[in-house]
């Protein structure tokens, strides 16, 4: 009975990895066509699409199966017609979410997102409750292996960057939104390829979560991320390293 229950739960492990990737490759792609619409139908030309491409390429995802989206997404008929959408409430212990979504439909995303606010004791609230708590940036990573931290500050402050962090795992280069393409641009010719370049929501100050409440707001985050239609969520929690451990066991 062992073994079949130790095999039962691999089998589990498995399908729920499985699912997840599956659920990523979906979100790529709608962010793939989403770009591939709103400009050129080549991420040379297009630096949203290619920074799709690059977190396609960083998921693993097929060559062809990019290739598929693109083509789909600029040819006749173009596929699913997806908008951009922001919703913005409060989770357990009043802190601050803000989720990103790209949808064919309005109101099956609205409802289910209140849906998952409800349910995990939070409460969906008016665009722009809570992003006066956020700033929005570009950040660009690179594994501290790709430079020093003297040669990656120095190229950013070249490239227009407004921050460099660098410890011993990475460098973190934050810049204004209407720059991140360009000092993106300029980073990789210099270092090649990050190994993440995104506009983030950063929130500016965080809100301290007990253990009790730490498990209703995971549960509220984990139920927003597996919505397919959810693209990225933000929230501007603390959490110490002993609770997450104890939520993690």
């Amino acid at each position: 009975m062992a073994g079949h229950s130790q095999f039962k739960n691999i089998m589990h492990r498995k399908g729920a990895q499985d699912a997840r990737r599956a659920r990523q490759f979906a979100k790529i792609i709608r962010e793939i066509t989403v770009s591939a619409r709103q400009g050129l139908p080549d991420p040379a030309s297009n630096p949203r699409l290619r920074a799709a491409v690059i977190a396609a390429r960083q998921a693993n995802m097929p060559k062809d199966t990019v290739d598929r989206a693109i083509k789909k997404a600029t040819g006749a008929g173009g596929g699913d017609d997806y908008a951009e959408v922001r919703y913005e409430g409060y989770g357990p212990a009043g802190v601050a979410v803000i989720v990103e979504a790209l949808t064919d439909n309005r109101n099956r995303t609205a409802s289910d997102v209140r849906a998952a606010f409800s349910k995990h004791g939070g409460a969906l609230g008016e665009t722009n409750s809570v992003s006066f708590m956020f700033n929005r940036l570009g950040v660009i990573r690179y594994p501290a292996a790709a430079a020093s931290a003297d040669d990656m500050l120095e190229a950013a402050i070249e490239a227009g960057a407004e921050n460099v962090e660098s410890d011993a795992d990475w460098h973190e280069v934050t810049c204004a939104v209407d720059d991140f393409f360009a000092v993106r641009d300029a980073l990789e010719s210099r270092f090649g390829e990050p190994e993440t370049a995104r506009l983030d929501w950063r929130p500016t100050s965080s809100v301290a979560v007990d253990e009790e409440r730490a498990r209703s707001l995971m549960k509220l985050l984990d139920a927003l991320e597996d919505n397919d239609d959810v693209q990225n969520v933000y929230a501007n929690f603390d959490i110490p390293e002993a609770v997450m451990a104890a939520l993690s066991g």
